[in-house]
């Protein structure tokens, strides 16, 4: 990832970090008062017990590898050891160690022991061949789990799903690089790869489909999605991808290996392990908690590795190469990205930013290219200083590298893009928004409408029917690898000769010229004249 992109990352995770209040919660059983019943399926590992209520069928905390605890912390995930009894899966299990200090954090910090995911499944179809959604959740490689994205919504579409939300290894337990430690790198994508070969093994008990797979993820999740369709390991194992405000192609969120041993190198230091020699040793003998305070925290210090091996090169480079899975995609990104971000003078101090601020901020953005960036992008086009800057982050950060990924993939596959570009979303629940522009549809603020999950304010009407619609769209494409179906808006395939994005938003639903809402060649003029 980009110098400049990783800063605005961290800065967009500040913005949020400075005012939630919300804590994540973890999943709910079901809504008070909604019939719930045991459910029992046999998988390849043993027998395990969840719950049916209302229209799904749910199973939490289903292990798929081995603790990765002891003489396995650094270890490639192992198979699970069998067992007999029913396993309760009636309640999620731990979330992997990581860091508290920011909002998405999961609250006690998690465990090395963490290798589980959840099953989300129609409540009344059994059998059958329904299409499988593998959830993999962002968090920049250091933050969140599975369990907390709630998948009733996707499950119970009317084209049906199961939806797997997983688990992987984070951090430094999941994607640490150093000298000196005798460890595969990339981790964290091999637990991705365990966790989809369980659902080869046993998607059709639930009901599911191991023929018909789609792996789906958002943020540090799409990037993890990217890397997936150039690793050899995964080869074969998913039909189709979802990816989410992740730029494929660009800053495409992957460390070099010199890179990757450098951070690797601090961490170590913080852990008091710096002698190269003893240092594997030395790391081993860490707990978890001494290995956590030693970590770097925020949204930069760990990224999937080019190691050769579980990831050959950059996503970016292979992609643009046409070397990947050339599976059907559905890629995309929110039309305000950075809007949190612009916002956080005027909800930090109550005050907007005024055209002045916004010049000086463009000038610490940009340097010499600001004036050229400032004419582009006029305070005066803009209702607030703060939606001019919420455009220029957006769109020079996060669009650019929307399209650039969508044409790219396109020369090799089938493509759907879209802009999620709801004028007004919900937001964070307990955060204060700016007065003086609306933060429209943010990162990570798409979810909202694909999970619930205790971070987001509730929906409104409208945005209650945007969902229905959006699901309907996500659920068909994990089902055939098409969009356009039943009652749905059409929604054109994007080629390189016809680039057709389709916004969704709820006065809305149809094409949109996504380049010049974005101002996709002034940045990329930009970018060639450096």
């Amino acid at each position: 990832m980009s110098t400049r992109k990783s800063r605005v990352t961290a800065l967009a995770a500040v913005a949020v970090s400075a005012t939630l209040a919300a804590t994540v919660a973890g999943p709910a059983s079901a809504h008070p008062g909604t019939p719930v019943a045991p459910t029992r399926v046999m998988t390849a590992e043993g027998p395990v017990r969840g719950m049916a209520a209302g229209a799904v069928r749910t199973f939490q905390g289903i292990p798929y590898a081995a603790p990765p605890t002891g003489e396995r912390r650094w270890k490639e995930p192992q198979p699970v050891p069998h067992w007999s009894s029913p396993l309760d899966a009636r309640a999620p299990k731990n979330a992997c160690a990581q860091p508290t200090d920011q909002p998405i954090s999961i609250e006690g910090g998690g465990s090395e022991d963490c290798l589980y995911l959840n099953v989300t499944a129609p409540a009344g179809r059994t059998t059958g061949r329904l299409p499988v959604v593998v959830w993999i959740h962002g968090g920049s490689f250091t933050y969140g789990d599975g369990a907390t994205y709630r998948a009733a919504k996707l499950a119970a579409a009317r084209q049906g799903a199961m939806v797997v939300t997983i688990n992987y290894r984070l951090g430094a337990f999941g994607f640490l690089t150093a000298p000196g430690l005798r460890a595969p790198a990339n981790l964290g994508l091999l637990d991705q790869q365990a966790a989809l070969k369980w659902v080869n093994r046993n998607a059709s008990a639930f009901g599911g489909d191991p023929r018909n797979v789609t792996i789906m993820g958002q943020s540090g999740g799409g990037y993890s999605v990217c890397a997936q369709l150039v690793s050899p390991g995964a080869r074969g194992l998913f039909t189709k991808a979802i990816v989410q405000s992740a730029g494929c192609v660009g800053s495409d969120g992957s460390f070099t290996r010199t890179q990757a041993e450098t951070n690797g190198l601090a961490v170590a230091r913080a852990a008091g392990c710096d002698d190269t020699p003893t240092v594997d040793a030395c790391l081993r003998h860490r707990s978890t908690a001494e290995l956590i305070k030693a970590s770097a925290s925020g949204h930069n210090g760990y990224r999937p590795v080019v190691d050769g091996k579980v990831l050959p090169e950059a996503p970016s480079q292979a992609i643009t190469a046409g070397r990947f899975a050339r599976v059907p995609v559905l890629h995309g990104s929110t039309h305000d990205e950075m809007s949190g971000l612009a916002g956080l003078d005027e909800t930090m101090t109550g005050t907007p930013l005024t055209a002045e601020g916004y010049a000086k901020k463009v000038t610490e953005q940009f340097g010499k290219d600001a004036p050229a960036v400032l004419a582009e992008y006029p305070v005066a086009n803009y209702p607030a200083a703060g939606a001019a800057l919420s455009a220029v982050l957006t769109d020079s950060e996060w669009s650019t590298g929307a399209l650039d990924t969508q044409r790219a993939l396109a020369r090799h596959t089938s493509v759907h893009a879209y802009d999620f570009a709801e004028a007004a979303s919900p937001y964070f629940k307990g955060v204060p928004r700016p007065e003086s522009f609306s933060l429209g549809t943010g990162h990570m603020i798409d979810l909202a409408y694909l999970f619930d999950n205790d971070l987001f304010e509730p929906l409104d009407t409208a945005q209650a029917r945007l969902s229905d619609t959006v699901v309907a769209y996500w659920s068909r494409f994990a089902a055939t690898g098409q969009v356009t179906g039943h009652d749905l808006p059409t929604w054109k395939r994007f080629t390189t000769r016809a680039p057709s994005v389709q916004r969704l938003a709820s006065d809305r639903i149809g094409p949109t010229d996504f380049a010049a809402d974005h101002h996709y060649a002034f940045w990329k003029a930009l970018a060639s004249a450096r």
